[in-house]
């Protein structure tokens, strides 16, 4: 990993139903992000947050089953603007959320610089659902649909390229929560998945081992996009959408490990992390102590 790390906090809450996440960034730096980070010899470069704009009255509703549209398309693309800058002067973009559309904004940032960007996609669901098959209409179960070319044309253009990544190039990882579409949709375009199942069954270590063979054979790159809700809620309490049955604390920092060790990682997002629905900051007490493990960090 480049020892130039960017960081840039993406205040976003408006992907999602449950207020309070656009603290996420705040109170990942309150828990240490960067002084730990520091500590492993890294240069950061705080960029500060991304302003995200509120949604006027006539905004409020959904369009077409999509909550939002227009004002997480408009941070996404200032996202994508300073995601850019990160990669073009050489640094490590590391990114806060904020709910988990922001990954909308962080992959049209960095896949321009990449034949074959990979995306590990840390988490319990899957978000490639679309306007016709959310349950929902929250833009936060959508991103990598998006990412993938398949979605609003607002969304889906931010950037002004379409896809982002290959359906070949994901691999998801701690899956326990999927729609039908979602299914029907992995299915078709035949994304690698690892759901608690596997993770179970073969523990950890072969998952990550397995995941990164996969994507050194066929990426030039990979961005790492961890949602704090792929922790089981036990260990990580504060996010919107917690699913039992999740990766422990432990697993995730062998995870991270693996990952540090592979040197694949060129590009992370730290995402869910609501102070409102937590515990004395402790999820985002558990996402600064997995970036320590993900950057270096050793206990001897």
């Amino acid at each position: 990993m480049k020892k130039h790390i960017s960081i840039i906090g993406v205040p976003m809450d408006l992907g999602q139903s449950r207020r309070g996440v656009d603290m996420g960034p705040s109170a990942m730096r309150y828990a240490g992000a960067i002084e730990r980070l520091e500590k492993l010899g890294y240069d950061i470069h705080d960029r500060g947050d991304i302003e995200i704009g509120r949604p006027g009255n006539d905004q409020m509703n959904s369009d077409g089953n999509l909550k939002h549209l227009k004002a997480v398309s408009e941070a996404n693309a200032k996202l994508a603007s300073a995601v850019n800058a990160v990669v073009e002067e050489g640094s490590f973009p590391l990114i806060l959320g904020g709910d988990h559309s922001i990954a909308i904004g962080s992959l049209a940032g960095i896949s321009k610089h990449y034949e074959n960007l990979g995306v590990i996609w840390y988490d319990a669901h899957g978000d490639l659902n679309t306007a016709e098959t959310s349950p929902s209409g929250n833009i936060h179960g959508m991103p990598l649909a998006v990412s993938l070319g398949i979605g609003h044309p607002t969304l889906t253009n931010i950037a002004d390229y379409s896809p982002k990544v290959k359906p070949e190039n994901i691999v998801i990882i701690g899956a326990r929560s999927l729609d039908e579409g979602e299914r029907e949709l992995i299915r078709e375009r035949g994304i690698k998945v690892f759901t608690m199942h596997e993770i179970d069954r073969l523990g950890m270590t072969k998952v990550m081992e397995e995941a990164i063979a996969y994507l050194k054979e066929r990426t030039d790159g990979v961005h790492l996009s961890l949602d704090l809700d792929g922790l089981d809620p036990s260990d990580a309490p504060g996010v919107g959408t917690p699913v039992l049955g999740g990766i422990s604390y432990r697993e995730s920092h062998l995870a991270m490990e693996i990952l540090e060790e592979s040197k694949i990682i060129t590009s992370a997002e730290f995402v869910e992390v609501n102070p409102i629905l937590d515990e004395k900051n402790k999820t985002a007490t558990v996402a600064v102590a997995l970036m320590g493990s993900l950057f270096g960090e050793k206990l001897l």
